[in-house]
């Protein structure tokens, strides 16, 4: 289990962020980013699965303590959300954060809204070692892609109406073009298939698949 504590970011303020420690104190780290609900009871299971991993893991509130329930209400935070300043400000002092005192990596990965953030960040984040994607695509040109230089993984969701297989294609195009080392992965299976909390959703075999396949990246991108 982790705690909350509060996280400087760069302007001086602070953002309340979830930590679970690895067992070695100089591990390297992760940020991990919530999905559009917010910083609840299943993102933090994920970040202490992460911290179990060897890795030591931040969650950034970027709800800045607000929760949803319902599909309705989680979409409305979203949309409310200032993704520029979450990744500028909340991520990047996440990282700062863990890269504090230590010459140990730091990856950023996400979940749905986390997985977007999680690529605008690689865009634009030098502090970020590498990255991971889950189902999630930000608002932006797509040419954008072509700037990224750090290694991605990334797993999309065949069956998914948000990041259809048109728009990771697109994608997948883009990073074909950019310096980054890349993995892309396809999966037979619904939108949020990690989230074992939404039985609507969830693959177990899938999601077995795409946490092994990213605790090798991590293993391999942040030695």
């Amino acid at each position: 289990m982790g705690e909350m504590m509060e996280v400087k970011r760069p302007d001086g303020k602070v953002c309340p962020a979830y930590f679970a420690a690895a067992k070695r104190a100089n591990a390297p780290g992760f940020v991990c980013l919530q999905e559009y609900w917010g910083l609840n009871e299943q993102i933090k299971k994920t970040a202490d699965r992460l911290a179990h991993a060897g890795y030591r893991t931040l969650v950034p509130d970027l709800y800045h303590g607000k929760l949803a329930t319902a599909a309705d209400e989680a979409k409305h935070l979203m949309s409310n959300l200032n993704f520029p300043d979450a990744a500028e400000q909340d991520i990047r002092g996440a990282i700062r954060h863990l890269k504090q005192g230590s010459r140990k990596k730091v990856a950023v990965g996400g979940f749905c809204m986390g997985g977007a953030l999680a690529l605008l960040a690689a865009l634009r984040l030098p502090e970020m070692d590498a990255g991971a994607c889950f189902y999630g695509l930000p608002p932006m040109d797509p040419n954008e892609f072509k700037k990224i230089r750090i290694p991605l993984i990334c797993h999309f969701a065949n069956q998914d109406d948000w990041c259809t297989p048109a728009k990771v294609t697109e994608l997948e195009n883009m990073l074909d073009e950019s310096e980054s080392k890349f993995e892309m992965y396809r999966y037979d299976a619904k939108h949020a298939f990690m989230n074992e909390l939404r039985p609507e959703v969830y693959d177990a075999a899938s999601a077995k698949l795409a946490w092994d396949r990213t605790l090798s990246f991590l293993k391999k991108a942040l030695s």
